[in-house]
């Protein structure tokens, strides 16, 4: 790896460890970096979910006052993010021939639900003005779905974010910049069991992951103090151009 290409690992650490803190989609930005320089599509997926995983707990640390009062609710959809966070990082581990193939249809994922976010965010704010009477932890069907989202974010991750808010902000009856603290709760939790596994049994480039890992905290903090003024509109257009370069790299 020459310094350029380590500046720029760390450089893209940096810009996903603040856009999973503000938006959850930052894997479309280190990822197709990794792709690009060569590195094998499962040791980037491995390495890149490790690294990430300082850089989430930075961005809870920084929305720790929108997480006052919601100890219960972190309770209890903690274990449906860690049990699939586990399964998740599983199946890459036992289907690592399936990733190459699947990979790019997650990517293409990603970015439609990116290029989205606005309607989607239109639509949970509708459907908040029309629910009531929700449990405190919200409907029943938020577990097992976070639990989905959960096993998504083990095996790939790319804008689990983006789904964890959908599902939480239609289940749960609370304020997106609460629910946006809770997000980043559970992904630390999600990044966190599959990265244990990952480190313990998977082929991971420590340096990658040391270079990512340093530019996600800082990003982290820039995420949870400045990155809510960021124009929407600017973030989701580089997670666009970066995501259909590396679909390019991918199927060429």
């Amino acid at each position: 790896m020459s310094p350029l290409e380590a500046v720029l690992i760390a450089l893209a650490g940096v810009a996903a460890g603040t856009i999973n803190t503000v938006v959850g989609s930052g894997t479309l930005i280190t990822f197709p970096t990794l792709l690009a320089f060569g590195v094998p599509p499962v040791t980037a997926n491995v390495s890149n979910s490790i690294g990430l995983v300082p850089g989430s707990v930075t961005g809870a640390l920084g929305y720790r006052r929108e997480l006052v009062g919601q100890r219960s609710r972190i309770l209890h959809l903690a274990s449906a993010s860690a049990i699939g966070g586990l399964l998740g990082g599983l199946l890459l581990l036992w289907q690592p021939g399936a990733f190459e193939v699947i990979v790019p249809a997650l990517i293409l994922l990603g970015l439609v639900l990116v290029v989205a976010g606005p309607r989607i965010s239109a639509w949970v704010a509708r459907r908040h003005e029309a629910a009531g009477g929700l449990p405190a932890n919200g409907a029943w069907w938020v577990w097992p779905l976070m639990f989905a989202c959960g096993v998504y974010g083990g095996y790939f991750g790319a804008a689990q974010g983006v789904l964890m808010m959908a599902i939480m902000g239609i289940g749960i009856d609370e304020t997106l910049q609460r629910l946006n603290g809770l997000k980043n709760v559970l992904a630390v939790l999600v990044n966190g069991v599959s990265g244990v596994l990952f480190a313990l049994v998977a082929d991971v480039d420590w340096l990658i992951v040391v270079l990512i890992g340093g530019g996600a905290i800082v990003g982290g903090l820039l995420g949870a103090s400045i990155g809510r003024r960021l124009p929407a509109a600017v973030l989701r257009g580089f997670i666009v151009v970066v995501g259909v370069a590396a679909l390019i790299t991918l199927l060429t």
